[in-house]
């Protein structure tokens, strides 16, 4: 028997502004401080419900969604407020204008300080939620990378990515033999294991203001 709708539905979040970290907000737009271990929007299950997405329609009403990131990730995410600031922002993503700059912090002995990678990524449908390296049916994935700094095994990594492949930084900085310490998907489990979140984060977002097209810089402090 379905339970009845008000036993599904998400507990109203009594903490100021829903407990979202606000970096930025206007009558168009509105970017988050995302946490790691938070959803970007709704999944299909009851247990899923709770989301920036979700918590955003509690503030202010409305969430219309630019982009992802992923659940283990923390730091800038975008959303609109209105469909046209919607579509013009999708475009922006679509068409790569937008300027983006990740932080993570990797394992492992050598890398070069700076470079890019370009390995080809397919969804690995056996293994869902999983992608995989496919040099064949593959979508063409890009990422520059920069050493920020070394401590020990422990290296301190930029990335800038050209595309925006699903997991495509995390199995990048895997297949550059520095995977993510607490990467729970695609590290080894010495290095998963080695943190209780993962150490990616979305540090910057810069775009053109899709309504007068004035230059917008959003960055979120790396918590690592």
């Amino acid at each position: 028997m379905a339970m009845p709708e008000e036993i599904l539905a998400p507990p109203s979040i009594e903490l100021p502004n829903f407990g979202l970290d606000i970096l930025f907000e206007d009558e168009h737009i509105i970017a988050f401080n995302k946490p790691c271990w938070m959803l970007s929007v709704q999944g299909r299950l009851p247990d899923n419900q709770d989301s920036i997405a979700h918590r955003m329609e509690l503030y202010c009403g409305v969430a219309h969604v630019v982009h992802r990131i992923d659940c283990a990730t923390s730091g800038v995410l975008l959303f609109a407020k209105t469909k046209d600031a919607q579509r013009e922002m999708n475009r922006q993503f679509r068409d790569r204008e937008t300027d983006k700059e990740y932080v993570a912090l990797g394992y492992g002995r050598h890398v070069l300080d700076k470079g890019e990678i370009k390995l080809p990524l397919l969804k690995d449908w056996p293994n869902r939620p999983k992608q995989k390296v496919d040099l064949i049916d593959g979508k063409r994935s890009t990422t520059q990378y920069e050493v920020l700094g070394r401590n020990g095994l422990e290296i301190r990594m930029r990335l800038i990515p050209i595309t925006g492949r699903s997991h495509q930084l995390r199995l990048h900085m895997r297949a550059l033999g520095i995977p993510i310490i607490g990467d729970r998907l695609y590290s080894p489990e010495d290095v998963a294991s080695a943190s209780g979140r993962m150490h990616l984060h979305a540090l910057h977002l810069g775009f053109a203001h899709p309504i007068d097209q004035s230059p917008v810089s959003i960055t979120a402090p790396c918590p690592f």
